[in-house]
């Protein structure tokens, strides 16, 4: 039988990681270890874990992404992956922020941070000047208004359909047998424009299958899939307003085909990190290092 939960328990449990973090914190403060300080931020998505490690000076010392959410042993390959890049152990951690679905469920975690607002961060990091983030990740799909700062100031989402997201592109990589990496390159040798007017994912492959049927070339559904990802997500931009500079964060952002067909769709340019899969994870640190420092 399970031992009921003792009222308080979570606060105490809270009291405690407080505690020790205070006094951690004020280790630092007199054995002026703060020359040698090391944060951490997690982002524990629907399909994978990502981890940044950043010094003082917000230097990444190391990333680690691991296949795998909540749940899985994604979380702990990431963090691994990225202490043995930053050839750091778990101890000299002086902060940990979790953000993304498994945030409350982070093992070591000192803080937990909404996605939208480490999205944010992140970007800022990795563009200044952006304003607006098109953050496409596994199973939804968001628009952030961002300010000069890199403060969330106001964002729409869709997560109630995974078309328009990487699942998505992942079950019509299977469906084509083709590999996500080389998708947007057959797209770019398409010949005849098609379209999917299934705002359903399931109907919109089923769909696809049909275009097949009747003799579309894989090259031309990968075109029509990727428009259609794209107006989904304009759809959205379109609703919060698309202020430049136009960004991209999320595993989506790597897959040009998917970025190009924005472009076109909202008629501005989108920037693209080759860190913009950590950016949730990169603004959980940068979070983290402020509390250091508050």
């Amino acid at each position: 039988m399970k031992e009921p939960d003792r009222p308080g328990a979570g606060n105490r449990a809270r009291g405690i990681r407080n505690g020790l973090r205070q006094i951690r914190e004020k280790q630092y403060e007199i054995t002026g270890l703060y020359k040698n300080m090391f944060v951490m931020g997690t982002d524990i998505g629907s399909a994978t874990s990502k981890c940044v490690i950043l010094d003082e000076s917000k230097t990444i010392r190391g990333r680690g992404l691991a296949p795998g959410g909540a749940g899985t042993e994604g979380p702990q390959s990431a963090a691994g992956a990225a202490l043995a890049e930053a050839r750091i152990s778990r101890a000299e951690i002086a902060r940990a922020v979790a953000t993304g679905y498994g945030r409350n469920i982070a093992e070591g975690r000192d803080e937990t941070l909404s996605e939208l607002s480490c999205h944010a961060f992140g970007a800022h990091e990795l563009f200044p000047n952006a304003r607006t983030v098109v953050d496409i990740g596994g199973q939804d799909a968001k628009i952030l208004r961002v300010s000069a700062e890199g403060r969330l100031e106001s964002f729409v989402m869709n997560d109630k359909c995974a078309a328009g997201t990487g699942r998505f592109l992942e079950n019509i990589s299977r469906v084509l047998d083709v590999r996500i990496e080389d998708m947007a390159a057959f797209a770019r040798l398409s010949e005849e424009r098609i379209d999917i007017s299934s705002t359903c994912a399931v109907f919109a492959e089923s769909e696809i299958v049909s275009q097949l049927a009747r003799g579309a070339s894989r090259n031309d559904v990968l075109g029509a899939v990727f428009r259609s990802v794209a107006a989904r997500a304009a759809s959205l931009a379109k609703r919060l307003g698309v202020v430049p500079e136009a960004i991209m964060t999320g595993g989506v952002a790597k897959n040009d085909g998917v970025r190009e067909a924005l472009e076109e769709e909202l008629g501005v340019d989108i920037s693209v990190s080759p860190l913009a899969q950590y950016a949730g994870a990169l603004g959980a640190a940068v979070y983290a290092l402020r509390g250091m420092r508050r």
